[in-house]
């Protein structure tokens, strides 16, 4: 609808996690660093951040960058069995999940260790870790990093997860799997100006490099979502759309207004608090 009015090859604002869409803001710069680092150093790593915050995007843009060097089994529902969570890391891999746990976990360290006479790693995401529900099922996980061959890990392992993550690593994973990882990292909001880029970066990526969104009308998408990218991508999509009505461009203030009390009346919440 609105491509061929801002001049746009594509959705600047699209829900899916496209890494090539990817920002790198300061805080999305390091954490990709330190994934990656992790990877190389064969670590446990742990991502967290709030919802929409991109970590999602990041472990794309991860699974990318090591691509020719890395096999990857990515979890995405973790509230799981211990039985049934070793199964799906082994689904992931591409593996018959098997009856019994014993034979799963067999299973996946003939496939590790053949993965690494082809030179390759084996690498397990899992999103929305805060969701593993309990200790046995942490346990499965760390056992898999004791998969190793002379002096090499067989297995990494990346965490991915909302903030209450790390309390429950601290409460529930227990001390055993703590001392695992070896790499940590936060991710944060984006700053007014980071968000003035954020948008610049999508809008370049999809076709348009002249300004789209006026200054007044950058501060109000920061001041009405926080920041939070996926935030920042549903009221940016909104607002286009209410340009679009107003055939407004570049979009001001006022089109961002218009649009959050859209989506507030929409979602039953406040412009406030998209």
């Amino acid at each position: 609808m609105y491509l061929e009015h801002y001049g746009l090859s594509r959705r600047p604002f699209s829900k899916t996690p496209d890494p090539a869409f990817l920002f790198p803001s300061r805080q999305h710069a390091e954490a990709l660093a330190r994934l990656s680092h992790a990877l190389e150093e064969r670590e446990l790593a742990v991502l967290t951040g709030e919802i929409g915050a991109g970590k999602t995007v990041l472990s794309r843009a991860l699974v990318d960058a090591f691509a020719e060097r890395c096999r990857f089994s990515f979890v995405v529902h973790p509230a799981l069995p211990p039985a049934q969570l070793l199964g799906a890391v082994a689904e992931g891999f591409g593996l018959a999940p098997g009856r019994r746990k014993a034979d799963v976990f067999a299973r996946l360290a003939e496939h590790c260790a053949r993965l690494d006479e082809q030179g390759l790693f084996a690498v397990v995401i899992v999103d929305e870790a805060q969701l593993v529900p309990t200790r046995a099922a942490f346990d499965e996980l760390r056992l898999l990093t004791n998969l190793a061959a002379d002096d090499r890990a067989l297995v990494g392992l990346v965490l991915l997860g909302q903030p209450e993550l790390r309390e429950r690593l601290r409460s529930v994973a227990g001390e055993a799997f703590e001392q695992r990882i070896g790499v940590a990292y936060h991710l944060g909001a984006l700053d007014l100006d980071e968000t003035a880029r954020y948008l610049a970066h999508r809008l370049a990526i999809a076709g348009r490099e002249a300004p789209l969104f006026a200054p007044d009308a950058v501060a109000a998408v920061h001041r009405l979502t926080g920041g939070v990218p996926r935030r920042v991508n549903q009221l940016a999509a909104s607002a286009l759309l209410e340009g679009l009505v107003r055939e407004a461009d570049p979009l001001g203030a006022e089109v961002v207004e218009a649009a959050a009390a859209d989506l507030a009346s929409y979602l039953g919440t406040t412009a406030r608090a998209l």
